[in-house]
């Protein structure tokens, strides 16, 4: 078992993708990468976030550049390679042809819950804001190239965290490790630039927390782009991967 794994999860914002990235961070053999496409996503769209200018300095801004970045050696010792993605950070019809090359997988919320902790950070969302649009598109290329992807929701992972993580690492052909399940709180020398305005939860987290209800209370205009991404999520949640834990509490 030499041989370089290189996973690209694909999440869209407000999910648990940060500490996935810290579960697969805190493995011995693992090397992470935080949104290695974010300053390209900004220079592209010109949208304004928080930190921008911070983020543009910080990574390039050519995809082909973002590409050699992650195709680099790992160091002695290391044969994962994680990068988290957001989904949105990536444009429809531009050439993403060099996803192929890597272990991708979705990671999915229901729009409700995610439009609800978005617009508690930002003032307003849109549908393309959100990732599940770009997330359905990117499931299409890799299904049409025949490319096996699996899908996790959100919700399901923190109620089986343990489980999902075993099922994942099995499916990547890598060892389970127990220290992906817990690790140390406060921030990284991996975490993106952004990591202040965003990672508070992450960064006083010393493992997965439990899934709970969410408050779900929408504006008609909130409700509304929740709705719209909806459908989306409803074709990727039917194809989500279903562990054995899962199974058996659902029966």
């Amino acid at each position: 078992m030499t041989d370089t794994v290189r996973v690209a999860m694909w999440s869209g914002p407000r999910n648990i993708s940060t500490a996935i990235m810290r579960a697969f961070e805190n493995r011995p053999d693992a090397v992470v990468v935080d949104e290695p496409l974010y300053a390209s996503y900004l220079v592209r769209t010109g949208i304004e976030h928080p930190a921008r200018e911070a983020v543009i300095a910080s990574q390039p801004t050519d995809p082909a550049a973002v590409l050699a970045e992650l195709s680099r050696p790992l160091p002695a010792g290391c044969r994962v390679h994680y990068a988290k993605h957001m989904a949105h950070h990536v444009a429809r019809g531009s050439d993403l042809s060099w996803t192929l090359g890597f272990r991708n997988v979705l990671l999915i919320r229901d729009p409700a819950e995610v439009v609800a902790s978005y617009v508690r950070s930002r003032e307003s969302c849109k549908p393309q804001d959100i990732g599940l649009e770009q997330q359905r598109w990117l499931l299409e290329l890799w299904d049409e190239q025949g490319i096996e992807v699996p899908i996790i929701d959100a919700g399901e992972f923190l109620r089986a965290p343990e489980a999902h993580l075993r099922w994942l690492c099995d499916w990547l052909q890598i060892p389970f490790s127990e220290r992906m399940l817990s690790w140390p709180p406060g921030p990284r020398a991996s975490d993106g630039v952004w990591a202040p305005h965003w990672y508070a939860a992450v960064w006083a987290s010393t493992g997965f927390q439990p899934w709970r209800p969410r408050e779900s209370a929408l504006s008609e205009h909130d409700a509304a782009v929740a709705e719209a991404c909806r459908p989306a999520y409803e074709a990727m949640h039917a194809r989500r991967v279903r562990v054995e834990h899962r199974l058996a509490a659902d029966r």
